[in-house]
């Protein structure tokens, strides 16, 4: 994808990615994850069902990682762009290939940090106020 002459993005599906890339795009994205613990960055790629990359030659810039039974339904644990190139329509080009990915009977659900509450309407999400959860102890 070509961002205004500017830079030439590349979305891979499937790509090896190391848990020190994933920590580099989570720390430059803001997202809040457990950046500092390699080990669980390693198993959180190896137990995605669904890892889509987004790259600027060989740096991750983006990274949409997915679990989902390709069936009925698909959760997007991790959308994550460098902050570096936010608002340049790599998030939304992200979660366009993971729908792509799992189809149409799939249903894409996310939890959203407060910060991004706004941004995932723009995108194509609807609010939905009938869920619960039981957060993580660590």
């Amino acid at each position: 994808m070509n961002f205004s002459g500017e830079i030439v993005i590349d979305f891979k599906i499937g790509a090896t990615v190391t848990a020190e890339e994933l920590s580099d795009v989570f720390k430059m994205s803001g997202i809040r994850r457990p950046v500092d613990d390699l080990p669980r960055l390693q198993r959180m790629i190896e137990q995605a069902d669904l890892l889509i990359t987004a790259w600027d030659r060989q740096t991750l810039v983006g990274v949409a990682r997915a679990i989902t039974d390709f069936s009925y339904c698909c959760y997007l644990s991790d959308l994550a762009v460098n902050k570096d190139y936010q608002k340049r329509g790599i998030g939304k080009e992200l979660v366009r290939l993971v729908q792509e990915e799992i189809g149409d009977e799939v249903m894409l659900l996310l939890l959203s940090a407060p910060a991004a509450m706004e941004y995932y309407p723009r995108i194509g999400f609807d609010k939905v106020e009938n869920g619960f959860i039981i957060h993580r102890k660590k």
